[in-house]
């Protein structure tokens, strides 16, 4: 096994967790990325939640709950073998919470039901001890009204306190793309865009070329891209299966000079927004409909132009705007920074249809995982925290 050579394209959190369990179990991996550095790219610039199914509200099946669950809850314990260190003191320390827009596509008596459901599934799951926190008594409590007023604006109808955190994607990226670097048997391929993967001839292997003139010979190709994963997907050979949806979105990361006090909520299913407070200084807020700026359904979508300067600065405008209308303290919070970055990433889902319609294929995500032909497997990761759960599970595969 020592002797297989194994490309592993794009050195996002799918490619660098898998990338080095491939290396610990023997193989000679050489990891390729267009980006200058690994975990540049979306990986880093994403509110890091660790799902356990909540977000899919809309979701009545629970299919996606199921489907996300077993990754999340061994998120931590998959991230520290890849680190060799954990999470704490970089993620969220309190319940999310999940309000209830009045434009929302579910109401919150069926929230409320399928939030039941869903924390039955968490308290049944064998792992539910492993979590960020002990989730084996997971609970979804809806809130007073008393409790929703002093938090929450006057679009928002309900809400609810749920147990599920977020990792500051930051932190994380810093300390998985050191881990990669450092790995024994993991080459790094930095600055080159993979064009094509093909059958070397009639032989069992496959050739993966580069936009630079890379050109080398493998024994096994994992597709980890996110943007750009299917073209490459069709040069080897396998045909993507539709529906699928490609999206940008923008967001907003702000660094406090004090302290601050400001709940991490989520605003779902319909109009979409979010608010992280990681501990009190780093925060995360998006507001969907802003910052959604490309969106399309062809095999790749190409890389918007993220705003700097004053278009930085009146994107930032725009999400206080809409953000302070369901939760008046983040307009506290943007006063206070002493550094504000405006990022994107994109977004891949099978399905199609808009959030704020009841039939969107968007409110599922139960479709995402691995497609094989023969030594060749393309990884849909999904979610940022099901990957490293994922990668492990795909290694041992791979290793036979």
């Amino acid at each position: 096994m020592s002797g297989r050579r194994v490309a592993v394209l794009g050195a996002g959190i799918m490619g660098s967790a898998l990338s080095m369990n491939l290396a610990r179990r023997g193989f000679h991996v050489t990891v390729i990325d267009r980006e200058s550095e690994p975990m540049s790219a979306t990986s880093r610039w994403n509110e890091g939640k660790i799902h356990l199914g909540y977000l899919y509200g809309a979701d009545p099946t629970l299919a996606t709950a199921r489907h996300v669950l077993p990754g999340g809850l061994l998120f931590e314990e998959t991230l520290r073998e890849l680190i060799g260190g954990d999470v704490t003191g970089h993620t969220t320390t309190d319940d999310d919470i999940y309000l209830v827009h009045r434009r929302s596509v579910v109401s919150p008596d069926e929230v409320r039901a399928t939030f039941d459901a869903i924390s039955e599934l968490v308290r049944q799951h064998p792992d539910a001890g492993r979590y960020l926190v002990d989730a084996s008594d997971a609970r979804a409590a809806m809130l007073t009204a008393a409790e929703l007023q002093a938090m929450a604006g006057e679009e928002i109808i309900a809400g609810f306190r749920v147990p599920e955190r977020s990792v500051d994607t930051r932190w994380v990226a810093d300390r998985l793309a050191a881990a990669l670097a450092a790995e024994p048997g993991v080459d790094l391929r930095l600055g080159t865009a993979v064009v094509q993967v093909a059958r070397d001839g009639g032989r069992a292997r496959w050739r993966v070329r580069g936009d630079d003139g890379y050109d080398e010979e493998f024994d096994v190709v994992v597709n980890a891209l996110w943007n750009g994963r299917l073209p490459i997907d069709v040069t080897a050979g396998l045909a993507p299966e539709p529906p699928w949806t490609h999206r940008y979105r923008l967001c907003v990361f702000i660094r406090t000079r004090a302290e601050h006090e400001l709940a991490s909520a989520v605003v779902a299913v319909g109009p979409f927004g979010d608010v992280k407070n990681y501990n009190g200084r780093d925060f995360y807020f998006s507001w969907y409909p802003v910052g959604l700026i490309a969106e399309g359904t062809d095999l790749e979508l190409g890389s918007p132009d993220v705003p700097t300067g004053h278009g930085a600065e009146a994107f930032v405008d725009s999400v206080r705007a809409e953000l302070e209308r369901v939760l008046p303290g983040v307009g506290r919070v943007i006063d206070d920074a002493e550094e504000s970055t405006v990022q994107g990433g994109f977004v891949f889902a099978r399905g199609r249809g808009a959030l704020d319609d009841p039939q969107s294929g968007l409110h599922r995500r139960d479709r995402y995982g691995v497609q094989r032909r023969d030594s060749y497997y393309s990884v849909d990761t999904g979610k940022y925290s099901t990957a490293p759960w994922l990668a492990r599970l795909l290694a041992a595969e791979i290793a036979g």
